[in-house]
């Protein structure tokens, strides 16, 4: 008896979906898209686009905006008093600091310089940056709402505090589609500086309920820099090439009997893992890269870092990748700030710097947008004894600090103001959804217009906030 005979048309395809697994199971595919069933293509942009890409530079762990880009000479002049009531507010803190028995002011140990012909004041550890000034906007009254480090997290890439929603890359890989087939609409690396800092969780780059198709493909520092790249022993590519279509034959089968979107998302994973084996290499040896390139940004070929990172977003970027999302862990300083934070910046500023360079000098930064931020602010007063070389800041969401480059944004200019405890803002609040709808505004989208049907209601990145803050915009 025959195979047919055996199993029917719709067996055999579910049985051999999984087969050649391993490559297009290596982050290419996420959560299916529910339920709900599937809607019509979303068609934009809305209007004219400033930008075309992102790279979005995540600090995890929350920088403190007072250390770095917001000198609040007040905190050095009141240091070990008593965080004034008027200023406080009665605002909550976190289960480390709500029990201190007092909330004494810390000035920032650093000094801080002008730069730029707006004269902008930047942290004497950021002196890349620093000479970057003329060409980023630095928005010192971001405010979010969560306080822990969770959910701020997810509220800052994915417009909501709870798991389940799109990340921004996923939201820009199914409104604005592929620059080039042979790579993803959305990649992701990762780094950090020590052992510690906040866990990344692949939520932070999920498609949340948009086709799997849109979630954030990881690409690794060590080994393949995506999971089973490599062929295993014996199979070759034409073998590997006969095999994926026919997996596509048998799950387009399927799909046509059952009409589950889940089936789309896999056999789009098998064509797009297949193609990677190609591109994947070719782009991610920076050995290639002239020797003056690697200096820039603080390079050594073979060594996982965050430097290594910020060369191949701009590799990534210039191959037509929409979205490529760095995450750096290890700024949360809840005690010995003043050695930890000036550590961070010595691996960080460089690379964030060159990046904006090299983009420039590409002729890149015009249409591209780079984001560098944490996910809230720390406190004017100390976590723990103020003294000098021991003091730490707990989480703040009241203010922060990012700063943001290229893609339409204004260049030389600092927006926003906070008191001069740096614990409120005093003008012009920029909230989290402001600077999605913002950025999806440079992008040609309207951000009450990219919507997703989910259980029954339509779904955004800015749910049902968020306003377009044109003082941003060049």
């Amino acid at each position: 008896m025959g195979v047919a005979g055996l199993v029917t048309r719709r067996d055999w395809a579910a049985r051999t979906t999984s087969f050649v697994g391993g490559l297009a199971l290596s982050g290419l595919l996420g959560r299916s898209a529910g339920a709900d069933p599937p809607p019509a293509p979303y068609r934009g942009p809305h209007h004219p686009a400033r930008a075309r890409r992102v790279i979005f530079l995540f600090q995890s762990g929350g920088p403190s905006h007072m250390d770095l880009f917001d000198p609040k000479p007040k905190l050095r002049e009141m240091h070990g008093k008593e965080i004034p009531p008027s200023v406080r507010m009665g605002q909550i803190t976190t289960a480390m600091t709500r029990d201190q028995a007092s909330f004494p002011l810390v000035g920032s140990p650093y000094t801080f310089c002008p730069a730029g012909r707006a004269g902008m004041e930047f942290c004497e550890h950021l002196p890349r940056t620093a000479a970057v000034a003329d060409d980023i906007t630095l928005v010192r009254s971001m405010v979010t709402e969560p306080i822990n480090h969770d959910p701020a997290a997810l509220f800052w890439l994915t417009g909501a505090q709870r798991s389940g929603r799109p990340t921004v890359g996923a939201w820009l890989s199914y409104g604005l589609g592929s620059a080039n087939r042979n790579l993803p609409e959305y990649v992701v690396m990762l780094s950090q500086h020590g052992l510690g800092g906040q866990p990344l969780q692949a939520t932070y780059w999920g498609n949340g309920f948009l086709p799997g198709r849109h979630q954030g493909t990881q690409f690794r520092s060590g080994g393949d820099p995506v999971l089973y790249l490599s062929d295993p022993p014996g199979i070759d590519r034409e073998s590997r090439r006969r095999a994926v279509d026919a997996i596509g034959e048998l799950n387009r089968a399927h799909q046509e009997d059952v009409g589950d979107p889940e089936i789309a998302t896999r056999t789009h994973a098998y064509e797009q893992a297949f193609r990677l084996q190609t591109s994947v290499p070719e782009l991610t040896n920076l050995a290639a890269e002239p020797r003056e390139v690697l200096d820039l940004y603080g390079v050594e070929p073979g060594r996982p870092s965050y430097a290594a990172n910020c060369l191949m977003a701009r590799r990534l970027v210039e191959r037509g990748v929409r979205f490529v999302q760095l995450c750096h862990r290890d700024w949360d300083h809840h005690g010995g700030l003043r050695s930890n934070l000036a550590q961070q910046c010595e691996v960080t500023d460089r690379a964030s710097a060159a990046l904006v360079t090299d983009l420039k000098r590409r002729g890149l930064l015009d249409d591209t947008v780079v984001i560098w931020g944490g996910e809230f602010g720390r406190t004017a007063f100390s976590q723990g004894p103020p003294e000098a070389d021991a003091f730490g800041r707990d989480h703040h969401p009241r203010c922060f600090s990012i700063w943001v480059a290229g893609g339409g944004f204004r260049r030389g200019f600092a927006y926003g103001r906070t008191d001069d405890f740096g614990y409120n803002i005093a003008e012009n609040p920029v909230h989290v959804n402001d600077l999605h709808a913002t950025l999806l505004h440079l992008l040609g989208i309207d951000h009450t217009r990219l919507t997703f049907r989910h259980q029954g209601r339509e779904f955004r990145l800015t749910d049902v906030a968020g306003r377009v803050v044109t003082d941003l915009i060049g």
